[in-house]
């Protein structure tokens, strides 16, 4: 008997025991292709012995210090690696500073913090509502779950949740009317942030919260074009800060380190995880504009918030190292190959499937973050039942077929609705991606059927 407290209490876990690649190993030897990078995180797989010499050479200098007695080189140097890696990629030097955490959702908590701050700093201390969006997700602390729109995870937390506002998805698939161009659509969901600025009023309201490419709640879902442009108008007009989360669908998981870059808009805040770190390390940071910073230095000084582990030496070498493999090594430009090879043979393939291709209402997405959502009826678009728990069923086949995929229920309304997303990591090969495309097809075809 186990004296873990596993994620699921009613399933048993086989044990991993070693990373080959694109490869986890489990006891028994047995191989799965790690088409998820676990949650979008393994980005360079599990055996880089680059970053893997790069932890071990950190740990045999310096594990851990608190920042609250000293700074350390891999700190300094990865944040000055991400403020250049914006600045290029963004066209701007606005974003100046980097407060770094342990993951995801302490980063999101630490950029709304932070956005209350910023007023407070400068003098408008009525600036509180956050405005984000339904089937978002911003991470599973409380503040965090607050702003997500996430209905499933939300649900048993609601009395314990900071009133937020939330604003319709840009989720063409579903809610792009006959009638409308994508840019049409896209300016009138967008146009719901001023709406809900205005009845809020605009003096009250902080901050707009989004995902630029939305992962885990939607099945990697890009905006329109010229969305974030219209957001980034309706924040300016209004002194309303932007932040976008690219936890999930940053540092290079779309094609470019910022998926905000591929927008053309450049945010106040970011948050970055996952394959910050790649699993090597926890860690993940909040990018921070410069009148943010600044405003918080020439007021108070100090930015009242703080973790234990901010900072640790040991991770910011990790991620140093992550990053230097990604940039140095020329990995972006694979992604965007073997991306676009992804969702290439995932069509084809479900397309020319007699039992899955019924069922496969959209496959999206950008670089190697690939989402395939499914249907009960292809020309109605109608989901399955939740009661048949097809994404349940599709985890368990494409496991039991040495593949690890990361589906997801509640696509549609947070109850309705079915999806998996892939993410591999960013060293697949042409030959990875057919037999990813080829496991996959499989398990959906088991799943529907």
């Amino acid at each position: 008997m186990t004296h873990v407290f596993h994620r699921s209490l009613r399933s048993e876990y086989p044990e991993a025991v070693a990373g080959d690649g694109i490869h986890v190993i489990d006891r028994q030897g047995k191989r799965y292709i790690d088409a998820s990078g676990g949650a979008a995180v393994s980005c360079l797989g599990h055996s880089d012995a680059a970053v893997r010499t790069a932890v071990h050479a950190q740990m045999d200098r310096l594990a851990y210090v608190h920042s609250s007695f000293f700074t350390t080189a891999p700190a300094e140097e990865l944040a000055d690696a991400l403020v250049a890696d914006a600045a290029r990629e963004l066209g701007s030097d606005a974003l100046r500073s980097v407060y770094f955490v342990s993951g995801g959702s302490e980063a999101v908590e630490a950029g709304l913090k932070l956005a209350r701050q910023y007023f407070l700093e400068i003098g408008q201390p009525s600036r509180h509502r956050i405005v984000a969006r339904r089937q978002s997700y911003h991470g599973n602390t409380l503040g965090a779950l607050a702003v997500g729109g996430n209905a499933w995870r939300r649900a048993p937390f609601e009395p314990m949740l900071a009133p937020a506002t939330h604003i319709a998805p840009c989720y063409e698939y579903r809610d792009r009317r006959a009638d409308e161009t994508p840019e049409a659509y896209g300016r009138r969901v967008a146009d719901e942030l001023e709406a809900a600025i205005l009845d809020a009023g605009p003096e009250t309201v902080a901050a707009f919260i989004a995902e630029p490419v939305v992962g885990a709640t939607l099945g990697a879902v890009p905006a329109v074009p010229g969305y974030f442009a219209r957001i980034r108008e309706i924040c300016d007009r209004h002194g309303v800060l932007l932040i976008l989360d690219e936890v999930m669908c940053g540092m290079g998981r779309t094609g470019s380190l910022f998926a905000c870059a591929q927008e053309g808009v450049v945010p106040d805040l970011v948050t970055v995880a996952k394959g910050l770190g790649a699993g090597y390390q926890p860690i993940g940071a909040l990018l921070v504009a410069g009148p943010i910073v600044e405003a918080v230095r020439r007021g108070s000084g100090f930015f009242q918030h703080g973790h234990t582990y901010m900072g640790h030496a040991t991770a910011c070498a990790a991620a140093l190292a992550v990053r230097r493999r990604i940039v140095d090594d020329g990995l972006l430009a694979n992604v965007r190959a073997r991306g676009e090879q992804l969702r290439a043979e995932l069509a084809e393939r479900l397309a020319g499937h007699p039992e899955a291709a019924p069922h496969v209402g959209d496959v999206r997405g950008r670089g190697l973050f690939v989402g395939v959502e499914l249907v009960a009826d292809r020309a109605t678009r109608e989901p399955f039942a939740p009661e048949r728990k097809v994404n349940a069923r599709l985890k368990q086949a494409a496991f039991a077929g040495g593949l690890m995929c990361y589906p997801m229920g509640g696509t549609v309304d947070g109850r309705r609705g079915d999806h998996v997303l892939l993410a591999p990591p960013f060293v697949v090969t042409a030959a990875d991606v057919s037999a990813i495309a080829e496991r996959l097809c499989a398990a959906i075809a088991e799943a529907v059927r």
